[in-house]
């Protein structure tokens, strides 16, 4: 454990990222835990400490540096598998009220001992999948929906807008070919009544490129979305 803090101080202190000591401790145990229940479950192909410092943790903090996130803001992690990037932001932003959304409800039993031991307050757990969610009063709720390498840009707006509030955005965590994804979604933001709002790109020290998309909702998103799982698969906006 004491190996991992030293890591991730490091990290952390490499992208100047800062975090109290609670926060720290926090991630240290949330470490321990995933290590620990990655044994039972998948998880994360990332086991090293140092992957993890920097692929799950400093890559999820990054979102508070280019997103805008006022204080007290709902947040709805969707497809949040271990918690990246919902859990970490809230971690290091407790105001947040966060909701954890995913489809498989070993990962979400996981994520409720994370925040037991942790004691954290304010997560909700949802288990759904995304495009069923949204059809509940879950719909129009949210400030922000976040998602981080779920799948394509496209296919991700129709997931994640209608859960989020007109004025309000959807943040999707990129990696390389990000500017691809994002000429292929126009369609897909224009359906879901949003716009892009920022688009920004930064090197990940060793992993390489990252990209951080803003979508601002401008509208209620249609009735009509988001559609079946195989239609969204087959059919992407």
């Amino acid at each position: 454990m004491s190996n991992f803090k030293s890591i991730l101080l490091r990290t952390l202190a490499e992208f100047e990222i800062e975090l109290n000591d609670k926060a720290i401790d926090q991630l240290c145990k949330y470490y321990e835990l995933l290590i620990e229940w990655n044994e039972k479950i998948n998880l994360t192909a990332l086991t090293e400490p140092e992957d993890v410092a920097l692929k799950h943790f400093a890559d999820c903090l990054m979102l508070l540096r280019y997103a805008d996130i006022p204080h007290g803001a709902s947040v709805i992690d969707v497809g949040t598998g271990a918690g990246f990037p919902g859990l970490v932001i809230k971690i290091a932003r407790p105001d947040i009220r966060l909701t954890l959304l995913d489809s498989l409800n070993k990962r979400l039993v996981f994520l409720d001992e994370v925040c037991d031991e942790l004691v954290i307050d304010g997560v909700s757990l949802v288990h759904s999948r995304a495009e069923d969610g949204s059809r509940t009063k879950l719909r129009d709720s949210f400030d922000h929906a976040v998602s981080r390498a779920v799948a394509s840009l496209n296919t991700l707006c129709e997931y994640d807008m209608p859960y989020v509030k007109v004025g309000g955005s959807f943040i999707a965590m990129k990696g390389k070919g990000a500017e691809i994804e994002l000429k292929e979604a126009e369609n897909a933001i224009e359906k879901l009544c949003g716009t892009v709002k920022a688009v920004d790109r930064f090197e990940l020290g060793d992993a390489g490129e990252r990209c951080i998309i803003e979508i601002q909702k401008t509208a209620p998103t249609p009735d009509t979305y988001p559609r079946k799982s195989k239609a969204i698969k087959n059919k992407p906006l």
